[in-house]
C-alpha cells in the first residue's frame, strides 16, 4: 500500500479516538464513570504509539517486549485495507506477532472486520448483577480457609497455565512465567490482599469449586478472577451456580457489576455468558507473524 505516513502529531486522531472507546463502552452497558475509567486503561501509554495516515483514516501501532519477545500491537485502524502495512511496520521493529484489541466486542469497533482471521485469545466480560442476588437450592457459600489457601493457589495456577495455552497466546514456558508474574502482581500478601476475597462453594458438605473476587477492581465493579468448578464436578449445571456465586459476592462487596476475563479456545465458557447476557467489553486477538 503507499500513501500512508507516519505523523508526529496525535491531536488531530487522539480525540476522535478516545470518544470512540467511550461510545463502545457506553453501548456496551457501561455507566459514565465505569467508561471513562475504561477508557483511561485503553489509552496507557498513548504517548508512545506510532501513529499513521493516509488522508482519509488512520493507523495506530506499537511495538513492545513482552513476556522477553517484541510483539506487535494495532490500537486503532480507520485506513481502508492498513492492516498489511500494519503488520509490514510491526515486523520491522522485529515483531513476531501482532494483537489486537476490540474494544466493546468484534463488530463495535472500526477495522473489526480486518480481523476476521486472527484468533481470538480472551475477552473482558461483564453485567450488572441482581439488586438481591439468590444462591440456587442446596448450594452453601463459605470463606475459604487460610489453611486451604495453598492448595487453591496451587490449583489456581494450574489452571490459569492450561487456560494460556489453550488459547495459543504463549508457550507453556512463557505462560508459567506470567502465571508467577500476574499472582505475585495480583496477591501481593497472599491470602490477607486487601480487597480480594476468597470463597468455597459446597453442595452436601462437599466443596465443588472455589471463587476469587476483587471488590472495587472498577468503579462499581468486582473483578471475578475466578469462578471455578472442580472438574469432577462439571456437567451437572454448576457453571451457573457458579454465576450466581458470583453475583451474591459481588453484592457482598458493595458492588454494583461483576466483570471477568474468558479465554479464547473455551466455547463452552462463552456460550454460558453469552446465555447469562455478560457483555463482551473488549476482545482481544493476535497472530502470528
Amino acid at each position: 500500500m503507499t500513501g500512508i505516513q507516519i505523523v508526529a502529531e496525535q491531536g488531530a486522531w487522539r480525540g476522535g479516538f478516545e470518544e470512540r472507546l467511550l461510545a463502545a463502552y457506553r453501548e456496551a452497558g457501561c455507566s459514565e464513570p465505569l467508561a471513562l475509567a475504561l477508557r483511561e486503561r485503553a489509552v496507557t501509554g498513548i504517548d508512545g504509539w506510532t501513529l499513521a495516515t493516509d488522508g482519509t483514516g488512520w493507523i495506530a501501532v506499537e511495538a513492545a517486549e513482552d513476556n522477553g519477545v517484541v510483539t506487535g500491537r494495532i490500537h486503532d485502524l480507520t485506513v481502508p485495507g492498513g492492516r498489511a502495512w500494519a503488520e509490514r511496520w510491526c515486523a520491522e521493529q522485529g515483531a513476531r506477532s501482532v494483537r489486537v484489541r476490540l474494544t466493546g466486542g468484534a463488530g463495535a469497533q472500526p477495522g473489526t472486520g480486518a480481523f476476521a482471521d486472527y484468533p481470538v485469545r480472551g475477552q473482558n466480560r461483564m453485567r450488572a448483577v441482581a439488586e438481591r442476588p439468590v444462591l440456587p437450592p442446596g448450594l452453601t457459600v463459605r470463606r475459604l480457609r487460610e489453611e486451604e489457601y495453598a492448595d487453591w493457589l496451587a490449583r489456581e495456577e494450574a489452571s490459569y497455565i492450561a487456560d494460556i495455552v489453550r488459547a495459543g497466546a504463549l508457550t507453556p514456558q512463557q505462560a508459567r512465567q506470567k502465571s508467577d508474574r500476574d499472582f505475585a502482581e495480583q496477591l501481593p500478601q497472599g491470602y490477607r490482599t486487601p480487597g480480594h476475597a476468597f470463597y468455597a462453594m459446597e453442595t452436601g458438605g462437599v466443596v465443588i469449586g472455589t471463587g476469587w473476587v476483587n471488590h472495587g477492581y472498577l468503579p462499581g465493579v468486582t473483578f471475578g478472577f475466578s469462578l471455578e468448578v472442580h472438574e469432577e464436578h462439571r456437567g451437572r449445571g454448576h457453571g451457573r451456580a457458579a454465576m450466581a456465586v458470583g453475583e451474591w459476592a459481588t453484592r457482598q462487596g458493595g458492588d454494583e457489576a461483576l466483570m471477568f476475563n474468558v479465554f479464547g479456545g473455551n466455547e463452552v465458557a462463552m456460550g454460558l455468558y453469552d446465555s447469562t447476557g455478560f457483555a463482551v467489553l473488549d476482545e482481544f486477538r493476535s497472530i502470528d507473524l
